[in-house]
């Protein structure tokens, strides 16, 4: 059996039995909350901060929600009127909470690598969970997004799958192509504008597309992500109904995929720009099912982390 985790930062070199039981202890919390309607005592006692360094609706209220289920105590920590805002340094800020008696920090940050720093400079026990750095992790949403494929198609040998958009900016598809390439998917397709795609030593286990339709023949699931323009800087880009036309997800191309393909989004949706709202609100679509597995993992994750 695979240590228990004391940080989670990224999925990159998780071992798949490490994921797996994180997925499998997802939903056993799921079902043992009735699905968030009873609360659970497991993480009484603790207390669970909220360090947010960029704007989140999604992924701080899953967090929060995951944490108050467990049974922890949970701090928000407003940026607005902290003294980060007056220029303290983010580690005296870490030591300041330390010094509070914090078991877990969940962060996010603009900055690539910052919760691993955290985790470095840290002087108590605190866990560190990441809730997106930069365009390095988001080893929450990996997981949730395996979780959701899992749920239909367990068969993670014999599937295809294919993300699009906006790969070189994203978090998200890093830490899809982690999960899925650990537990053993048959093929990972990228697919994007060449100014929005990686590196070729990035991804080393994604088969590259430029054509969508393409790219997105007999797939099992494809993963849309959003134009991340704040983290672009000089990136020519066709304007947005000529990206839709080159790289949109529409009835049409859904159509070119393999019967029942489901259809999943990190959020926020982009509606005429990335998906078409009929697609997005479609029977293929899984997208409001990644939100409420969200909740799950990241009690899963909390658990791992802190359960004595």
């Amino acid at each position: 059996m695979s240590p228990r985790l004391r940080h989670l930062t990224t999925l990159e070199n998780l071992p798949r039995a490490t994921i797996e039981r994180l997925l499998d202890r997802a939903e056993a919390l799921r079902d043992a909350c009735a699905h968030g309607t009873r609360k659970l005592n497991v993480l009484a006692g603790r207390t669970v901060l909220n360090l947010f360094f960029e704007p989140s609706t999604r992924t701080r209220t899953s967090f929060e929600l995951a944490a108050r289920r467990l049974g922890a105590d949970v701090v928000n920590f407003d940026l607005g009127f902290s003294s980060t805002s007056k220029g303290e340094e983010m580690y005296d800020t870490l030591h300041t909470l330390e010094a509070m008696h914090l078991d877990a920090i969940v962060v996010r940050h603009k900055q690539s690598g910052t919760p691993d720093a955290l985790v470095r400079h840290a002087m108590s026990g605190v866990s560190v969970v990441n809730a997106g750095d930069g365009n390095r992790a988001h080893p929450t949403q990996g997981l949730l997004d395996a979780l959701t494929i899992r749920q239909h198609r367990p068969d993670f040998e014999n599937l295809r799958v294919v993300i699009c958009g906006d790969i070189k900016h994203s978090r998200v598809a890093r830490s899809d192509v982690h999960a899925l390439s650990a537990l053993g998917v048959k093929e990972i397709r990228l697919c994007g504008p060449a100014g929005l795609m990686p590196e070729e030593d990035e991804f080393p286990h994604g088969l590259r597309f430029d054509d969508f339709d393409q790219a997105i023949a007999n797939v099992d699931a494809v993963i849309m992500l959003r134009l991340q323009k704040e983290r672009m800087d000089s990136i020519e880009l066709p304007d947005e109904a000529a990206y839709f036309a080159r790289y949109g997800l529409d009835q049409h191309r859904l159509g070119l995929a393999a019967k029942g393909c489901l259809v999943m989004h990190p959020g926020p949706i982009n509606r005429g720009i990335e998906i078409a709202s009929d697609v997005a609100d479609g029977a293929q679509s899984r997208i409001l099912e990644q939100v409420g597995n969200g909740v799950f993992v990241r009690m899963a994750v909390l658990d791992e982390v802190l359960a004595r």
